[in-house]
């Protein structure tokens, strides 16, 4: 067998490959199609931004200023004023889940309002829902803030200074725009899986029909047959991160601060990385059914949970902190959102870069072994 690396022979099967693709009507509506539904779907369907919470309301004071109190919390556009509780205990709402919040008003509220004392009002919340309350207390701050100013406004008298004003102002995303924050990350998690996927069956399929054996016992060399297997892949890839790119800028409206050619760089380093995944596990099952699950398993659940899609890297147990490093969704996620809506310098980059190098050149060297133990006696 000729062990000399030959150019001809890579392109060769690379060039069977991208007719076998053109031949598939089901891999192209894959690679062209559901990217675009996955980043339209979530991409609307994910809005960390609540509003129209249900409240239900128990007013046991029955005031002006505790009718006033309750029309503030509807005029927020937070809140949606569901209905008045009137049986004990106020908790039923939240039991049968008929509200998110419940708000008390104890008898005295309009008396101590009147006073200029303190009025005390309580907020029911379904602690069960850690994920909403967080967002609740920041709209009960505000909400807070708006009815003391009523107050004081309706009393002829000034509101008391803060000793201490702190004025946020939010740099990169000015409204907090869930879609600006969720649409770039989508494009790691729909890349993780497609590009895994792709390459898992297509190459298992080879392995079940015995075409991987016949290819195996030609003069062609594993680092030949890995690069001619990848090469088409990779350009399918990018044509997946370019559409989901135009869906984020013309559709979505999502600005983009970076360098274009280092958002390739770090697609091409991602996307092949994914296919020298998909790679290794085609050659561990050559199963079409194994290689999906498997692909589905180490693609779709890390680029969900462990990349930083949706929960901080930082906020994780120091485990999955340092078991997350494995992952090249974790580091791409960081690159794109920052390309995306921070424009960072390329030093800034240096460790994604790195990362995504890194783990690329290591998932390549072990496809190209297991080839060979397919090839060497």
């Amino acid at each position: 067998m000729n062990k000399k690396f030959a150019v001809t022979r890579a392109l060769a099967i690379a060039f069977k490959e991208t007719r076998h693709i053109l031949r598939d009507p089901y891999t192209l509506a894959l690679a062209i199609f559901l990217p675009v539904f996955l980043v339209v779907y979530f991409g609307i369907a994910i809005d960390f931004n609540l509003r129209n919470l249900r409240l239900a309301v128990f007013d046991r004071d029955q005031s002006r200023a505790s009718r006033q109190l309750v029309e503030t919390f509807g005029s927020s556009g937070f809140f949606k004023v569901e209905a008045e509780v009137t049986a004990l205990p106020p908790t039923k709402s939240l039991e049968s889940e008929s509200a998110k919040a419940v708000l008390l008003v104890e008898p005295r509220f309009g008396r101590d309002v009147g006073r200029g004392g303190p009025a005390k009002a309580q907020v029911l919340l379904d602690g069960a829902d850690n994920s909403a309350v967080g967002t609740i207390l920041g709209y009960l701050g505000g909400i807070e803030e708006l009815a003391n100013r009523l107050y004081a406004r309706q009393a002829g008298v000034r509101p008391p200074p803060p000793s201490v004003d702190l004025q946020a102002r939010y740099l990169f995303n000015p409204e907090l725009s869930t879609q600006w924050f969720i649409v770039p990350g989508l494009s790691v998690v729909v890349l993780a899986i497609l590009s895994t996927l792709l390459t898992a069956l297509t190459v298992a399929r080879e392995w079940e029909n015995g075409s991987m054996e016949m290819l195996l016992a030609t003069p062609v060399t594993p680092l030949e047959i890995i690069l001619g297997k990848l090469a088409p892949y990779v350009g399918m890839g990018l044509l997946i991160q370019l559409v989901i790119y135009l869906v984020a800028r013309l559709g979505f409206g999502i600005p983009f601060r970076g360098s274009h050619l280092l958002l390739l760089a770090g697609s091409l380093l991602f996307i092949t990385a994914c296919l020298a995944q998909g790679l290794l596990i085609s050659v561990a099952v050559r199963q079409q059914r194994l290689a999906m699950q498997f692909a589905m398993i180490t693609s779709m659940l890390p680029a969900f949970l462990l990349s930083g899609f949706i929960f901080p890297v930082e906020n994780m147990p120091r485990f999955f902190q340092w078991f997350s490093a494995i992952l090249p969704a974790r580091w791409f996620m960081g690159l794109i959102r920052q390309e995306f809506l921070m424009g960072p310098a390329w030093g800034d980059l240096l460790d994604p870069f790195l990362a995504l190098g890194g783990l690329n050149g290591l998932l390549i060297l072990q496809a190209l072994r297991s080839f060979k133990k397919d090839v060497e006696p």
